[in-house]
């Protein structure tokens, strides 16, 4: 960490940050819908593009079925083994037997994808809202990156570097909209094209997870108030400001806390450290 960099560990005095009060769980259901009905278009593309070309095919392989109908009626009333071949000659025979492999294969691939999506959908949206549970972080932070992907792969690449953690203890719903949040904000910070790497390790009873972005960094008194309810620095229209607050509120009552390193320039980079095992659970 340089001189400009800032690690925020203090709790912000505010009530917001208080997760379980009801204006807190409200501002967090509230935020939640925001973020999804902000990606919704995206999520449409991701399955659209897979429900496309399957559909593409099954056209094209209606047709096939037609040609091939033709062959098989043909068997009951041609004279000769010629005209036979012929007629497979002239309904491409040979072709349609290569081709059908290719788009049943292709085909599946497209519904695996969509399988997968709907897959991170409901993870994400996963409604254990006041439960902590042994769970998978990896499957957490991939089921999220599936759902904000297409926010994400215009602006940058995604690197993953993860460490071996052990079943954590936390509250899904809650770590996905975290996860969420750190990535949407790190697309957000740059302009054209960069990078985004995400890391996880384990460092005795605690577990990290990081996001990194190649974006415009922020100075240090953008830092000392990132956390602070309604704070933003985005354009109107393209944030609340309390993405963070919430988060910062979510990683408290996980018992956890989050750095942040960052430089004009230079990108930043927030770890969010939980604990393994909840205390009194």
């Amino acid at each position: 960490m340089t001189n400009n960099d800032t690690q925020v560990g203090s709790n912000p005095a505010n009530l917001l940050n208080q997760i379980d009060h009801p204006l807190a769980v409200h501002l967090l259901q509230t935020e939640k819908m925001a973020g999804i009905g902000q990606l919704a278009a995206g999520v449409a593309h991701e399955i659209n593009n897979p429900v496309g070309y399957v559909f593409s095919n099954l056209k094209t392989l209606a047709g096939y079925m037609q040609d091939m109908l033709k062959i098989i009626d043909a068997t009951d009333h041609v004279e000769s083994m010629g005209e036979l071949h012929q007629l497979k000659k002239a309904l491409d025979y040979d072709y349609i037997r290569q081709d059908v492999p290719a788009l049943l294969r292709e085909s599946e691939e497209g519904m695996d994808r969509i399988k997968h999506i709907i897959s991170a959908l409901k993870y994400f949206s996963h409604t254990d809202d006041d439960s902590f549970r042994l769970a998978d972080l990896h499957q957490s932070i991939e089921s999220t990156l599936t759902v904000a992907g297409n926010e994400i792969k215009y602006r940058a690449q995604v690197i993953k570097q993860f460490g071996v953690l052990p079943p954590v203890q936390f509250n899904v719903s809650q770590i996905n909209q975290v996860v969420m949040n750190l990535l949407i904000n790190a697309a957000q910070s740059i302009e054209n094209s960069g990078m985004i790497t995400l890391r996880t390790n384990q460092d005795g009873a605690w577990v990290w997870f990081e996001v990194e972005d190649t974006g415009c960094g922020m100075t240090a008194e953008i830092q000392q108030r990132i956390f602070e309810p309604f704070y933003t620095t985005k354009p109107v229209g393209q944030g609340t400001g309390m993405g963070l607050a919430l988060s910062y509120g979510i990683v408290q009552k996980h018992n956890g806390r989050i750095d942040v390193f960052s430089r004009v320039g230079h990108g930043t980079r927030i770890r969010v450290w939980l604990p393994v095992h909840q205390p009194n659970f």
